[in-house]
């Protein structure tokens, strides 16, 4: 009886486990629709700013300075929650490829769950919290650009930060390692327009406020992608789980049904010895 009450505890739990766990996979397949929507936008948002800047590097591009001493920099995006396989140790794999045998870069690394990879990185490494839902992502950008805005006080003079961001990409289905600052306007190959756009602030100036829109919008998209992927890290992750849990149940089903079926025989055993002795006292009893 012991190992039968023993056995059904267990298959409680586990079934208490595995409703806990499909919630959860729920709520990570809710989080992919929402985030489907604010990722497209944005894909769009930044594909119009490159474009725009291709054209002003077309026709302004004489007129902008020389190119600065850069000095790099990663950011790498992970997850602030677990439950998602490799997703992290991918995600320093491709930083600690990136990095090469670089000595000076400066590695910002947001998402509390990449600190146990971290000890591989070979330079100091700032560590902030990450998003984990589209609504964080707005207040985590906030602490990535103060932290960006403190590594540049320590730059040299004329020295600017050469940003790469290494994330999960929606698009690519695996990492992506994209330059995000200086802003990349590269002259397109054909001219969008005839003639240059008029332009209502000094070539200069309207590059650094582009700057900052690009570096804006490239950031969202770069965690609303992290996060997308994360999230579908999360659903393979928890099926796995849940499929594996299924199965254990099931086993502790079948030895809960043997162990029973055992007992219900000795008790019929025991049923048929009473019933023999019963009929035996009665037969002396009334000889």
């Amino acid at each position: 009886m012991s190992r039968l009450h023993d056995l059904r505890t267990r298959i409680e739990s586990l079934d208490d486990i595995d409703n806990i766990m499909v919630a959860m996979k729920n709520i990570a397949f809710m989080e992919t629709r929402r985030l489907a929507q604010f990722l497209s936008a944005q894909q769009h948002a930044v594909a119009n700013i490159e474009t725009a800047a291709g054209d002003f590097i077309n026709h302004y591009g004489h007129a902008l300075p020389l190119t600065a001493t850069t000095r790099d920099a990663y950011l790498v995006i992970g997850s602030e929650r677990g439950l998602c396989g490799d997703f992290n140790q991918r995600a320093i794999d491709a930083l600690l490829e990136q990095l090469g045998s670089h000595t000076q870069a400066n590695v910002l690394a947001v998402g509390q769950r990449l600190e146990p990879h971290l000890v591989d990185v070979p330079l100091a490494v700032t560590l902030l919290s990450g998003p984990s839902v589209a609504e964080d992502v707005t207040p985590v950008l906030i602490e990535v650009a103060k932290s960006l805005a403190n590594m540049e006080k320590d730059f040299p003079p004329d020295t600017v930060l050469a940003l790469t961001a290494i994330y999960h990409s929606d698009e690519t289905n695996g990492i992506r390692a994209r330059r995000i600052l200086p802003l990349p306007a590269t002259p397109s190959d054909s001219l969008s327009t005839a003639f240059p756009p008029q332009l209502n602030l000094d070539p200069r100036k309207l590059l650094t406020q582009l700057t900052e829109h690009y570096l804006f919008a490239a950031m969202h998209e770069a965690f609303f992608s992290s996060l997308m992927a994360e999230n579908q890290f999360r659903l393979e992750h928890m099926n796995q789980a849940i499929q594996r849990l299924e199965r254990k149940v099931a086993d502790i089903r079948l030895q809960y049904n043997a162990w029973r079926q055992e007992e219900i025989t000795e008790e019929i055993e025991i049923i048929m010895l009473s019933v023999e002795a019963l009929a035996k006292f009665s037969t002396n009893f009334v000889n």
